[in-house]
This record gives C-alpha cells, structure tokens and sequence, in this order.
C-alpha cells in the first residue's frame, strides 16, 4: 500500500471507530461529507429534499454496515460518493420508469383529449353555477382537488404542479385527468 495522506488517514479512523458505534465519529463522518455528498445528488436528483433523502440513506448504510468500506479498493471519500452517485441515479432510474409506466397506463385516446378549462369557465359564470362547481371539486379526493386547484385557480402547469409537490409528471397528469372526468359526471347530473 503506498502512501496515503493525514486527511485520509483520519477518515478510515473514523470508518475504523464507526465500525466500534462510535457516534462521534459517524457525526465528524457525516458534517465531513455531507454537503460534498448532497452536491453531487443534486446534480443528479435536480431536487434538494430528494437528494438529502439520498444523503441520509447512504449515511445510514454506513452506520448500518461500515465493514462494506474496503482501504484496498480506494478512499473513504470515493466510496462515500459512489454509493450516493449510485443511489442518486437508481432514484433517477426508478422515476423514469415510473413516469413511462403511469403514461403508458393512460390509453392514448386520452391523451389527446382537448382541455376543457374553456368551458369550464363558461359554465361558472353564474354565482348557482360557481357553488354547483364547488360542491363538485369538494366532493373529489384530495389529491385530485388538490392538483386541479393548483391548474384552474393558482393557474400552475402540470409541470409547475409536479415540481411543486415532488410528484411525477405522469401522476399529475392522472390525477388531472381523473379530476376532470368526476367533475365532468357531477357537472352533467345536475344540467339534467
């Protein structure tokens, strides 16, 4: 083994004294390379609560199995990061097929279906008319209450409401789309 560095030598202490529960050490561990650590997550994840959730798993692997840590395969700092760039992009992965799933899900004569906002509007212009809406949104679940408030009175995209919440596009979307139809069955009974 060749030479290795004071920084070096202090972080495999640490490993060695976290392999003891040292606590102190899982701390000194963790405020070395955590922010190194949620830099390089987000950079993937794009999103700052889903990479500390990244930061925080790969912590606690460490905490749970320090003996993983091999000094003959490379530095504590390498491994640290490699297990927070491989839980980053597995997230990244899980996401996307996810996201492909839930739009696959959706029959593509649904997809192309014509946003209805207009007449929405149309029909809500009458104070009966508004409380007849509002009864119908009131009686959706909250998830879809919630996302088809954010569209219609907070006037977000999709997207925006994805990013907002930390929800897929696709679930968004659905959610949307189911909204809409519960609305639209409510709205019709009471035009009869």
């Amino acid at each position: 083994m060749g030479m290795i560095d004071i920084s070096e030598a202090r972080d495999r202490d640490l490993v060695r004294r976290v392999r003891d529960r040292d606590e102190d050490a899982f701390r000194g561990l963790f405020a070395r390379y955590a922010p190194t650590a949620k830099a390089l997550a987000q950079r993937v994840v794009r999103q700052s609560h889903l990479a500390e959730e990244i930061v925080q798993e790969a912590f606690m692997a460490v905490w749970r199995n320090p003996d993983a840590y091999d000094d003959a395969r490379g530095s504590v700092r390498s491994w640290l990061m490699g297990m927070v760039h491989h839980r980053a992009v597995d997230l990244v992965r899980r996401e996307e097929a996810y996201r492909r799933r839930a739009e696959d899900s959706i029959p593509e004569a649904m997809q192309d279906q014509v946003d209805h906002a207009d007449e929405v509007v149309e029909r809500v212009a009458l104070p009966e008319e508004r409380r007849t809406v509002r009864e119908a949104l009131d009686e959706l679940p909250d998830e879809q209450r919630d996302v088809l408030e954010m569209m219609y009175f907070d006037g977000l995209s999709q997207s925006q409401i994805a990013g907002k919440t930390g929800l897929p596009l696709g679930t968004v979307k659905s959610r949307t789309l189911l909204g809409m139809r519960r609305m639209r069955a409510a709205l019709e009974g009471t035009e009869r």
